[in-house]
């Protein structure tokens, strides 16, 4: 009977799936966020997660206290609201805005492709991660390790989703592939019946092939969109 994989931390930045390796932009627009999982890469940590945080709560400060020009005083020295907004700007303002215009992208295309990405969608992945890391792994484990909400989650689940529902309808897998697939990936795979065991290895290779397509696809769709930036890198 196949086992279950092992599950440690390390498992953990493996999490979403092969579909988007390097989800989009690429790593010197922001930091990766949508990762694969063959070759996945980790969420972003705490720390930039935090910062962003931070910076919408800033800016909803400040539009609620238009009046509002100081933002602490510190031994009767003042740190004024735009040096702090200045900073924040700085710091993660572009790759906060890179990462909201990726997402407005897969969206708008999404809606004209007629890809909808339902509830069911969203818990079928994310029941299938949990499952690929182990009996002992809760999805409230999962987002305190990954230092991310549950609302970034889904949307980061979302976005994956609809990015294998546009690249991955096209694709067709035979039973040639799939049989070749299990004889050199069985100890990756998790199934134990026959079809649930040929169902996970055919999308596994459709995943490995909207991996090859998602960067270039992505650029392409990025460059052809009119993007206006308003903020200063």
């Amino acid at each position: 009977m196949r086992g279950k994989r092992k599950t440690d931390k390390r498992l953990t930045h493996k999490m979403i799936d092969r579909t988007t390796e390097s989800l989009i932009p690429t790593a010197s627009d922001r930091p990766s966020s949508l990762p694969g999982a063959a070759e996945k890469r980790k969420l972003p940590g705490p720390k930039a997660l935090y910062a962003v945080v931070i910076f919408l709560i800033v800016c909803a400060v400040v539009l609620a206290n238009k009046g509002l020009a100081v933002a602490a005083v510190v031994d009767g020295k003042p740190i004024f609201t735009y040096q702090l907004m200045q900073r924040l700007m700085s710091d993660f303002g572009k790759q906060t805005l890179e990462q909201m215009i990726s997402e407005q992208i897969i969206n708008e295309e999404s809606r004209k492709a007629g890809v909808v990405v339902t509830q069911a969608d969203i818990d079928a992945k994310q029941k299938e991660i949990l499952a690929s890391l182990g009996t002992n792994v809760s999805l409230d484990d999962l987002l305190q390790y990954q230092g991310i909400t549950k609302d970034e989650f889904t949307t980061q689940l979302r976005m994956q989703i609809a990015v294998q529902k546009l690249l991955g309808k096209d694709i067709e897998v035979t039973d040639a592939d799939i049989d070749a697939y299990i004889a050199s990936h069985s100890a990756t795979l998790t199934a134990t019946e026959p079809a649930a065991l040929r169902s996970e290895a055919k999308q596994a290779i459709i995943d490995q092939e909207v991996s090859q397509k998602v960067q270039p696809w992505f650029t392409a769709l990025k460059a052809k969109s009119k993007i206006l930036r308003f903020i200063n890198e």
